[in-house]
């Protein structure tokens, strides 16, 4: 029998017995996974697994020389002032004072759990290093919110790497205008792999590719969702070790660095240059790994050496007085329908032209409701657009072991989450109030149910969801005081915790505008008394204006 310690719970392999099945079934909790093909244990059983490790004589391999165990000292405090445009949290300074101790025997991983700031940390890390040429690489979905915190955190431009500067982005670099470049995994070859040498029967190897010289131009390499490298036989991780070589400052930034065993580590630590401190690639599966890296022996020496060499995590809990109540999170998004959405703007735009040209009140009043229809057509095709980067965030969300509320308008939106997350539980308009009642207890209680897919105006008010501490809008009511109602769902008596609300938008589309009216009626009494006609017309006057200033911007 094999036990293997993840950071879930505990799993069993071992050959068909009788005994050991019929010992494992009176455990509580206990489950047969077929997809790994083990029975699985709750961490809650530990005493109950090591009575069966102990009567079946189970020694993890690789566990025949004692643990090497000690104190974890504290994180360091920044003591440096470091120029930024957005203040560091304390907590988040300390993971900058970490990182630019470290960064001088090879990179470091941010692992704070998400909602914690690794994106703001690395940043700040890149400042106070005055690094001179950096690089992300990201999921394709992150792009624009790396580009948006470079300007945000640091007053820093950045360029996405297009293909329309796929030969020429690093004349940018050198005449001064951008130092930092944002680059997805899926594009690492085309931008910087001059050749690959594979011998047809041989498996990929670092040494068959050649790097265009290009790469030499960066110092600092940043790797976000690291846990995407966690297979060192794919190309993707590959092209990051050979461009990480011998750089001032590298950082892997993942909230679940481990996704299965602590194999994944192996091929991080490898593009943070750290691999060898750990005893090498074959030391290390021997010693972590059980030997064919299958296994999970050794986990707290593992730990110990990660936190004293290269890595740091906090939960929201262990920073919890630091945070604010509530964290608002803008998520930009590439949409996926906009080819659709510019012909729908178009059309938008040719009737706003109409509607600018009416002097009689009552002819605009009458066309302000079709107005109406068309802007929330584009709405509407601006979170079809928006749905891939909806499901990576929500995904990332249950990763790390959290649940998250999802706020919707449209039943379209509603069914495309729902079948993509056949356990997630709803509140909409046509549900019947026990069904609510059903899909809310069933949120609040049960630890299996992780996401809840709720309509706007059916779940903005009378319900509690503060088993939650993530909520997220894929599609924007118009008023300031209904994204507070829906907020509130989670912030309220009973949440412990702090309260993070993203916001996705559409990139250079109507959500934006819309957004930047909610954020305005926050800050006026008006947000409840408004009237609806007031917000409408503000509304369309707002997009009537973006619009036109745009097509004067481009006739120029």
């Amino acid at each position: 029998m094999q036990i293997i310690e993840t950071p879930y719970n505990f799993e069993l392999i071992f050959d068909y017995n009788v005994r050991i099945i019929a010992a494992i079934k009176a455990i509580p909790g206990k489950y047969w996974n077929p997809g790994n093909k083990c029975w699985c244990i709750p961490l809650s059983q530990r005493n109950a697994v090591e009575v069966l490790a102990k009567k079946y004589n189970v020694i993890p391999a690789g566990s025949d020389q004692p643990e090497n165990i000690g104190v974890i000292p504290e994180l360091p405090e920044l003591d440096i002032q470091i120029p930024l445009k957005r203040d560091l949290f304390p907590f988040q300074g300390k993971g900058v004072a970490y990182t630019l101790q470290k960064m001088g025997t090879g990179g470091v991983f941010i692992g704070d759990k998400p909602g914690l700031g690794k994106t703001s940390q690395a940043i700040a890390a890149t400042v106070a290093a005055k690094s001179k040429c950096i690089l992300i690489i990201c999921p394709s979905t992150l792009k624009l919110n790396w580009q948006r915190e470079f300007m945000d955190v640091a007053g820093m431009k950045s360029m996405i790497m297009a293909d329309s500067v796929k030969n020429t982005w690093h004349v940018y670099h050198k005449t001064g205008l951008f130092n930092v470049f944002i680059v997805n995994f899926e594009s690492l070859k085309k931008y910087f792999v001059a050749s690959i040498n594979k011998p047809a029967d041989k498996p990929l190897k670092l040494n068959h590719i050649v790097f265009k010289d290009t790469i030499n131009l960066f110092d600092t390499i940043i790797i976000d969702e690291s846990h995407k490298c966690k297979d060192g036989s794919t190309q993707q991780a590959k092209f990051c070790m050979g461009i990480t070589r011998q750089k001032r400052l590298v950082l892997c930034l993942s909230g679940t660095p481990v996704v299965n065993k602590p194999k994944d580590l192996v091929s991080q630590l490898h593009i943070l240059g750290r691999l060898d401190q750990f005893g090498g690639y074959k030391y290390f599966m021997n010693r972590y790994c059980g030997g064919n890296g299958s296994g999970a022996t050794n986990l707290r020496e593992l730990n110990y050496k990660l936190c004293t060499t290269c890595f740091y995590q906090r939960e929201k809990k262990d920073v919890l007085k630091e945070l604010p109540d509530k964290i608002r999170q803008i998520v930009l998004c590439d949409i996926t329908t906009r080819k659709e959405y510019n012909e729908a703007l178009e059309d938008l735009a040719n009737y706003l032209k109409k509607y600018k040209e009416k002097t009689d009140p009552e002819i605009q009043n009458s066309m302000r409701g079709e107005i109406m229809v068309q802007i929330m057509a584009c709405k509407n095709i601006s979170a079809r657009g928006k749905l891939q980067d909806a499901i990576d965030q929500i995904d990332e969300v249950i990763e790390s072991g959290e649940k998250i509320g999802v706020f919707i308008h449209q039943k379209e939106i509603a069914q495309a989450l729902l079948k993509h997350y056949p356990g997630a539980v709803s509140v909409r308009g046509d549900d019947s109030m026990e069904a609510r009642q059903a899909a809310v207890d069933s949120f609040q209680r049960d630890a299996s149910t992780k996401i809840i897919i709720c309509s706007i105006k059916a779940a903005g008010v009378g319900i509690t969801l503060t088993a939650a501490s993530r909520m997220m809008f894929i599609e924007l009511p118009w008023h300031a005081a209904d994204c507070d109602q829906c907020e509130d769902r989670f912030h309220r008596i009973g949440q412990k915790d702090s309260v993070q609300c993203g916001y996705l938008l559409g990139k250079d589309t109507i959500d934006e505008k819309i957004y930047e009216i909610i954020e305005s009626k926050r800050l006026v009494a008006n947000t409840i008394t408004g009237s609806a006609d007031d917000i409408q017309k503000e509304i369309i006057d707002k997009i009537a204006n973006s619009l036109f200033n745009t097509q004067k911007l481009e006739a120029a």
